[in-house]
């Protein structure tokens, strides 16, 4: 099922994945740091979404409550709601 969330505080402006069986797969991260975005969606890409949560919900960037990994981990939390 392909999901899209706005994360809020971060450079980036839309995360969209999709979720199949618990796994992430087609992670497209829009705005922010183009090389940042494309890193982190290859590096998730056919990992489990509670995994991905649990690595990536308590990063932070600079000085800011969150980051754009933690927001991807806030979308999948969403998505599993």
């Amino acid at each position: 099922m392909r999901y899209e969330f706005t994360p809020r505080g971060v450079c980036a402006n839309k995360i969209e994945f999709d979720i199949n069986n618990g796994v992430i797969n087609d992670v497209r991260i829009s705005g922010g740091c183009p090389g940042h975005g494309l890193g982190v969606a290859k590096l998730v890409e056919g990992m489990k979404a509670d995994d991905v949560i649990e690595r990536l919900e308590s990063i932070r960037c600079g000085g800011r409550p969150s980051s754009c990994p933690a927001q991807l981990a806030a979308a999948l939390k969403s998505a599993s709601d």
